[in-house]
């Protein structure tokens, strides 16, 4: 123990001091609630001015009028809401919240695993219940996120739904695995774009040929498994890669593919169909607008990774990703947005109603677009009997705020996670109140 100590005392003071919120997650749900005097928004129906009683983490009632009478609100705690409005808590549906918290402190990043074939690797277990993303994401009315590996290679493992407040990652977890993540290979650009030569562009499509030829060899590996598995093969050796692709091809878990471009799109679903594997596509800009007709046919829902975006070509009209969510819903495809999911946008998983809102202010209904951070994100990612909107025996997950959450000027001023009332407080709220105190000091 002598020689011990002073190694891992070394060892702890050579890693960086990373933050962690100071935040204490809600407590479970002691009493009934009744919410009522405010404009109740339940997603799945029109807005009404009402109430809205939960108990044990669910929704009991809800509807015009102040509640009384009904079952269970005369001994409910009672908040008047004057003036508030209750939604629905909006979903971020491709994120790496959790698994990443500072870009440039390698110790606070576990997004991947070594490797380009992963389907083994589980998002869930490396979320960081302390990250200080986490508070101020849900301060603006997100409380929940799909927790996604960002793949090195290919398969990048699955992901995990995850509420935004709680002590461990095994409290937090709503659902695990939800999906399975696949970066398709990348189309090689033609001699001329992006400053490729002929080489280059070369390259480059020998490149994406053999990850596709190594895409197709891992699947036919694993089915080969599965099915030795299954026909009692002795000898055969576990391997826990193929273990985890068995949800997927027995449909219990769809194959999440990243595509942006419109070549990769067409081959990604010709791969899931060949395959009779379920599919959800995630992918910004104009091509999944141009594939709207293919996704249709497919019955292929999308998570639109970013509306608030430039557009990937030159020739492109400047508001091409922000129509994409119109041309989605003029198709009849069904999709949710959500950011762009990765590390560099982490930190801005609070601005998820602004992605909705320039949907909206670029064409998109503004019912549509709260359903595609709410309703829509909850049944694609398979919890919409549980999540996204406000109706009887779904989860008491809401928000209570002072005007629409798709507003910038909107705040959240109460937030509710299975009845659980959580902390708004931030890192960002203490710095705001701490400025204010200075200056009203006038120091």
């Amino acid at each position: 123990m002598k020689r011990v100590t002073p190694l891992t005392c070394a060892l702890a003071l050579a890693l960086p001091n990373l933050p962690a919120n100071d935040s204490l997650p809600g407590a479970p749900q002691a009493s009934p609630v009744l919410l009522r005097g405010g404009t109740v928004h339940p997603v799945a129906g029109e807005p009404f001015e009402g109430f809205v009683l939960f108990a044990g983490g669910t929704i009991i009632g809800l509807g015009p009028g102040d509640g009384a009478g009904f079952e269970g609100a005369d001994d409910a705690r009672v908040i008047e809401l004057e003036g508030r409005h209750v939604y629905p808590g909006m979903i971020a549906a491709n994120s790496a919240l959790g698994l990443t918290e500072i870009r440039a402190v390698r110790a606070s990043l576990d997004v991947a695993e070594v490797g380009g074939i992963n389907p083994n690797a589980r998002a869930e277990v490396a979320v960081d219940p302390d990250s200080e993303l986490i508070p101020v994401t849900r301060s603006n009315g997100v409380l929940h996120a799909l927790a996604v590996p960002q793949a090195r290679g290919l398969i990048g493992g699955t992901s995990a739904l995850m509420a935004l407040d709680g002590w461990t990652w095994e409290q937090m977890a709503a659902r695990a695995p939800v999906g399975m993540h696949l970066r398709w290979p990348a189309a090689a650009r033609p001699p001329g774009v992006g400053g490729a030569d002929a080489e280059a562009a070369k390259k480059s499509r020998e490149a994406a040929a053999e990850a596709r030829r190594d895409l197709r060899a891992a699947f036919d590996s694993a089915r080969a498994y599965l099915d030795a598995k299954a026909a009692g093969v002795e000898g055969a050796r576990t391997d826990l890669r193929w273990e985890a692709m068995a949800s997927v091809f027995a449909g219990e878990v769809p194959l999440f593919v990243h595509a942006d471009r419109l070549g990769e799109i067409g081959e990604a679903v010709r791969f899931c169909a060949e395959r009779d594997l379920a599919m959800v596509l995630v992918g910004g800009g104009a091509d999944v607008a141009r594939a709207a007709p293919l996704l249709k046919r497919a019955g292929v829902p999308v998570i639109i990774s970013a509306v608030n975006d430039l557009p990937g070509r030159r020739w492109e009209a400047y508001d091409a990703p922000m129509r994409v969510p119109l041309a989605l819903h003029e198709a009849g495809v069904t999709f949710c947005i959500a950011g762009r999911g990765n590390t560099f946008s982490a930190a801005n998983e609070r601005n998820l109603p602004y992605e909705a809102a320039r949907a909206a202010a670029f064409g998109l209904p503004r019912a549509e677009a709260l359903k595609a951070v709410t309703l829509s994100a909850a049944q694609i990612l398979g919890v919409g009997e549980r999540l996204g909107s406000l109706e009887s025996g779904k989860e008491a997950t809401l928000i209570v705020t002072d005007g629409d959450p798709l507003e910038v000027t909107t705040r959240v001023e109460r937030a509710f996670i299975a009845g659980r009332e959580v902390d708004l407080s931030n890192k960002q709220t203490r710095l705001y109140e701490k400025y204010r105190e200075k200056y009203r000091r006038g120091d």
